[in-house]
């Protein structure tokens, strides 16, 4: 069985409600999520918040953290996370937010840089990755990596 499906097995076991906000993966998480059948049970909806503008309003995410921070930061993917799980009223979320490539990059913020935040309860796991490879190699990376910590969050064990 595929992680999506395993996290989709334990959310309609739990009677749990799923979000999701991306960034850099635009689409992506929400795609491989949705791609199992009766994945309507438990996924409320998305949000890909490409620009900062959507992360505020429809995210929630404050401009002095933007500001301060960046789009690509801890802080930024934290308030995505519990952003969408308030958007959606969903009792666990997830949210990307990086640099895919080629261009973007700063030598404080290289390509790959990705923030990976799983929100639940009254809890946000934050996780920082530097992933390598093209663009389309740093999205898979990345929605790769924000199912494997949806799956640590529900405790689903095995390859994580």
């Amino acid at each position: 069985m595929t992680l999506p499906a395993l996290i989709g097995e334990a959310l309609r076991k739990k009677g749990l409600k799923l979000a999701i906000a991306e960034s850099c993966t635009g689409g992506l998480l929400s795609s491989m999520i949705t791609d199992i059948p009766g994945s309507s049970d438990y996924f409320e909806g998305a949000v890909v918040a490409y620009a900062d503008s959507v992360k505020a309003r429809m995210l929630g995410v404050k401009s002095r953290t933007l500001a301060s921070y960046g789009a690509v930061s801890r802080e930024t993917a934290g308030e995505m996370a519990r952003g969408a799980r308030k958007a959606f009223k969903a009792d666990i979320s997830a949210a990307v937010t990086g640099i895919a490539g080629p261009g973007g990059g700063t030598p404080k913020k290289p390509v790959g840089l990705v923030y990976i935040a799983v929100s639940k309860g009254g809890r946000t796991v934050i996780k920082r990755f530097l992933f390598r490879g093209g663009r389309k190699a740093v999205k898979k990376q990345s929605a790769e990596a924000a199912l494997g910590m949806l799956g640590a969050a529900l405790g689903i064990r095995g390859n994580l």
